[in-house]
């Protein structure tokens, strides 16, 4: 006990006498600021009625895109991004979705995705290659294209409005990191609007929706699956009006699960325009390999 105290003793006094100006320590300015642009107030309610409000504003919309995708992540140990190239997307609800990529000079398609539902359809002609299957992943496939999903774009496009019956939401306050474009970062207050939903007689999180106070628009939405972990993060930036109606223009989604991500830049946008049935129906070219997923 006697030999511990003496130790400490002479550990203490080492250490008093190190200057505090010494080459020991050093000290760095912190460029994190916070942003001082006029913020705007919500209750949750408001933000829920918000979030209802376009969801039932938007029934349909055709956009003209550019479509970027990355592959990759710390489970392969490698990141491969692909070339920008030109697509359509077109959507109804409650769940319909297609998409079609092209080659931006020669136009060819690139993919052809469809969706009525549960189950989706993915043409991919330079392999020549028809997948059938449901919208769940069961297993994910080695195959970059083998992993996109209808329902997770449409996810990322057309929020969901709060169901009462079934889903309760909890706001809070909080702060992300923004580029403010001059080479520092600053903080800017949001809210989160944390979706839970209830599963037979279980509660789960859901969703959540973060809104930027500067505006008052979603600008992050995160989904879950039922055991808590992020399934999609989706970002929404650049909003301009169309219809009558603010969009984000610039939409990224990355999967962390499957390790892909997708740049959507908007380009045209047409909102509530009728749809067809046909217009979600892709059948199997004569020739084709078939697999199911």
């Amino acid at each position: 006990m006697t030999n511990g105290y003496r130790c400490s003793r002479v550990l203490l006094l080492l250490i008093a006498a190190v200057p505090l100006s010494g080459c020991l320590s050093r000290s760095r300015p912190v460029t994190l600021h916070t942003n001082t642009a006029q913020l705007k107030t919500a209750t949750a309610n408001d933000l829920i009625e918000q979030v209802n409000a376009e969801a039932t504003k938007i029934q349909t919309l055709k956009a003209t895109v550019g479509i970027t995708a990355s592959v990759g992540g710390g489970k392969l140990g490698k990141i491969t991004e692909y070339q920008e190239i030109s697509g359509y997307i077109l959507a109804r609800k409650p769940s319909s979705l297609r998409m079609i990529g092209l080659f931006p000079i020669l136009q060819n398609q690139v993919f052809d995705l469809v969706s009525s539902g549960r189950q989706f359809k993915l043409w991919i002609p330079s392999k020549n290659q028809f997948v059938a299957g449901n919208d769940d992943i069961a297993r994910p496939s080695m195959q970059p294209l083998g992993n996109l999903r209808p329902q997770v774009i449409y996810d990322a496009l057309l929020l969901q409005a709060v169901d009462p019956q079934n889903e309760l939401a909890v706001m809070e306050e909080g702060e992300h990191v923004i580029d403010t474009g001059t080479q520092r970062l600053a903080l800017q207050p949001d809210y989160t609007l944390n979706i839970i939903k209830q599963n037979g007689h279980a509660w789960s999180l859901s969703r959540k929706v973060v809104f930027d106070r500067a505006d008052l628009r979603p600008h992050q939405q995160l989904l879950y699956d039922e055991h808590g972990s992020i399934v999609t993060e989706v970002r929404y930036d650049e909003y301009r009006e169309f219809d009558g109606l603010f969009f984000p223009t610039n939409i990224q989604i990355w999967r962390p699960q499957e390790e892909y991500s997708i740049k959507l830049e908007v380009m045209e946008l047409t909102i509530n325009e009728p749809v067809r049935d046909d217009q979600f129906v892709l059948e199997v070219p004569s020739g084709a390999g078939l697999a199911s997923r």
